[in-house]
């Protein structure tokens, strides 16, 4: 009958497939390959006509079963469900040691790190698992579940199909993409090769929290320029960089930052930060539920710029800002039919679902700006980035149906 989720999601944690935002390359690691590669031998051995590019970008298909002459032959529009292969590159992804429990209640300790306590009272999801088989980390690594349950997850769905080929489907697509985390996930993907009209990433959290919007996210990169010369002849002369990017820093507002702010509200967050004398920069996320707000984000950063440097006269202060992706709500307006669907999946799989904004990212933000509608499902996982990550196995097997359920429903609501 084939592996299991829980068998798949096992062997894609033994990967490491951290991505690098400050490689040139694309994929920007070489070792998200081994993972993509192995992907695409396991869609080949079910039978599956599946190839990889030169981008990493692995697309699979299971053409339409729909005989000629039924009443939805030929209406059923082909539909992609992806998942990003690489994990963040906050916190390792190598040598991974999932643990598995049954889960009653309570604190989980970690045993490789035993200072690293997944507690129950910041994680109100696991109040939901009592009785479920968690999957967690011995906390010296992240786990992988991001998005690692969502690829076994759909890997898990083509095999139903391929196991039960009187079920009737559209074509379905399957995509797994390398460098979402960093931003870089739809980079070079071919919609058009891809082919589909409507798509889902599986890229989320825990189920019924179904997601039709998303931050909309630029990344401002700020570099202070100083003069380096030695400490004991620095009177008048020295200007120290750190010094300025400290203070722009320090002048950001307090209450608009990720540990301030939930739900809709935005965020500033300075994350990556490097300095010397002579030059210092800091990078800093913006989001915004309103695509508007990034220019305000903006505005209010070159204030405290031009703040920072009257302080700091002799210094040389540099923004740049980039879009990194557009809330995906306002273009899924437009197409209504794909987030009926997901709902009613959802519904079908007994799960009682509610509209949830990302406040992050997928691919599927990119893909919906980019013409093809994307919302996104459930995997499963919480806490990602972080060595307290955890996945419910029982979770992910309900998203393994609900996806199921998805592809069954296409076929029914095709006019």
């Amino acid at each position: 009958m084939g592996k299991t989720a829980l068998e798949r999601f096992l062997k894609y944690v033994s990967y490491d497939t951290q991505s690098d935002e400050n490689s040139e390359t694309y994929p920007s690691t070489k070792k998200q390959f081994e993972l993509l590669n192995f992907l695409l031998g396991e869609l080949k051995d079910l039978g599956i006509a599946a190839e990889i590019d030169q981008y990493g970008y692995v697309i699979g298909r299971i053409p339409a079963n729909i005989p000629e002459g039924h009443e939805k032959f030929g209406k059923v529009p082909p539909v992609a469900y992806i998942a990003h292969v690489d994990t963040s590159p906050e916190v390792s992804g190598a040598n991974v040691k999932p643990q598995k429990i049954k889960y009653e209640g309570g604190d989980i300790v970690l045993p490789g790190d035993t200072s690293i306590v997944i507690k129950a009272s910041e994680n109100p999801g696991l109040q939901k698992c009592i009785g479920h088989t968690l999957i967690t980390t011995d906390g010296t690594t992240l786990l992988g579940s991001d998005d690692k349950s969502g690829i076994a997850a759909i890997m898990t769905s083509a095999q139903h199909f391929i196991n039960n080929p009187d079920e009737l489907h559209g074509d379905i697509i399957i995509c797994f993409t390398p460098d979402e985390e960093i931003g870089q996930g739809t980079k070079y993907l071919d919609i058009k090769k891809l082919g589909a009209k409507y798509a889902y990433t599986v890229d989320g959290d825990l189920p019924g929290e179904l997601n039709k919007e998303t931050f909309s996210a630029a990344l401002a990169t700020i570099t202070a320029y100083g003069r380096d010369i030695h400490p004991g002849f620095a009177k008048d002369i020295m200007v120290n960089s750190i010094r300025v990017i400290s203070e722009i820093i320090a002048k950001m507002p307090k209450d608009v930052a990720p540990e301030t702010t939930e739900d809709y509200e935005p965020y500033l967050h300075p994350y990556v930060l490097e300095g010397s004398i002579a030059k210092s920069t800091v990078k800093i996320l913006f989001r915004d539920f309103e695509t508007p707000g990034l220019d305000v984000h903006k505005e209010n950063m070159e204030k405290i710029i031009a703040e920072v440097q009257e302080m700091f006269p002799n210094a040389k202060i540099e923004m740049e800002v980039k879009i990194q992706y557009l809330n995906m709500r306002d273009k899924l307006k437009d197409a209504p039919e794909v987030l009926d669907n997901l709902w009613e999946a959802a519904v079908r799989t007994g799960i009682t679902p509610t509209w949830v904004p990302i406040r992050g990212g997928t691919d599927g933000s990119r893909l919906t700006e980019m013409g093809l509608p994307t919302p996104n499902i459930y995997t499963g996982g919480q806490n990602f980035h972080s060595r307290t990550e955890w996945l419910s196995v029982d979770f992910m097997e309900q998203t393994v149906k609900t996806i199921i359920n998805l592809i069954k429903i296409w076929v029914e609501k095709s006019n």
